[in-house]
């Protein structure tokens, strides 16, 4: 138990440990100048192969493989242990300064757009795929992509950082957000017991919002938490994950502004098909 009793008026005096101390803060806006890059092709892609930023290229590279030449891209890493989205370029088309963050140059003004689920709506709204346009259809799909939003902070924010990042182990912490993860895993695996995707019979962006998170965490790979939360124990959430991950544009999604890991699964900066190319070579 804890002796410890919360101030009247909370101040921010120190970090507080951690991984991401030296970045977290509690004000808004940019901490140094920085200009953003800029590629060759209408849509700009500022991120990093976090499960958020994944959701964005596995879209992209979806939309690509269906023969949408206007979904071509050009993605930059935004290396947040680093700070980097706190750079004025970043914080200027990003106010909340969390990845990805998109800017389409193919529209009379420069639009952009932030929060991982806009930016899928948005391109999916733009090209015309992985959304219904109306109706029942179209609901489920959105229903279960703004679940996502609203259940990945627990377990984000919730479980990954009270079990994997913060400086000590509390077990309140840990029991909390653990049983809820299992609860939002159970919810995946009763509505995919009867369902080959999440909105229905066909893949949309409600599968690609929750694969990055749920999916690759049946896996074993986020958080190296699998056997913790029994993650064998979801067999529908498994099976669902096995066959997105087996998918190419998933594969090359995944890829994009990977920083960490295994060499040959990182693509710091995606400018064109040819860069997966050179990638596939080095595994040869």
């Amino acid at each position: 138990m804890s002796d410890y009793t919360p101030p009247k008026v909370w101040t921010w005096e120190s970090e507080n440990g951690g991984e991401f101390a030296s970045t977290n803060r509690p004000t808004a806006g940019a901490t140094h100048d920085a200009e953003l890059p800029r590629g060759k092709h209408p849509l700009q892609l500022h991120s990093l192969a976090t499960p958020n930023g994944v959701k964005v290229t596995v879209m992209l590279e979806e939309l690509l493989a269906l023969g949408h030449a206007g979904a071509e891209y050009d993605a930059y890493v935004i290396d947040i242990r680093k700070g980097d989205q706190f750079g004025s370029g970043f914080v200027d088309i990003n106010p909340n300064s969390k990845i990805p963050a998109l800017v389409d140059h193919s529209t009379p003004t420069p639009t952009r757009v932030f929060e991982s689920g806009a930016i899928l709506m948005y391109l999916a709204e733009k090209f015309g795929e992985f959304l219904p346009k109306d109706g029942a259809a179209r609901a489920e799909t959105l229903s279960w992509l703004f679940w996502q939003m609203g259940s990945a902070p627990y377990l984000g924010g919730g479980f990954g950082h009270f079990y994997a990042y913060a400086p000590m182990k509390i077990e309140y912490c840990i029991d909390r957000f653990a049983m809820e993860t299992k609860r939002q895993l159970d919810v995946l695996d009763q509505r995919l017991a009867d369902n080959e995707y999440l909105a229905g019979p066909d893949y949309s962006i409600a599968d690609m919002a929750v694969w990055p998170w749920y999916g690759v965490l049946t896996q074993g790979k986020l958080y190296s938490a699998g056997e913790f939360l029994d993650v064998e124990s979801y067999k529908n959430v498994r099976r669902w994950t096995e066959q997105i991950a087996a998918r190419d544009a998933v594969k090359r999604g995944r890829m994009v502004n990977r920083i960490h890991g295994e060499p040959s699964e990182q693509l710091h900066e995606r400018h064109d098909a040819s860069d997966f190319d050179t990638k596939t070579q080095d595994k040869v």
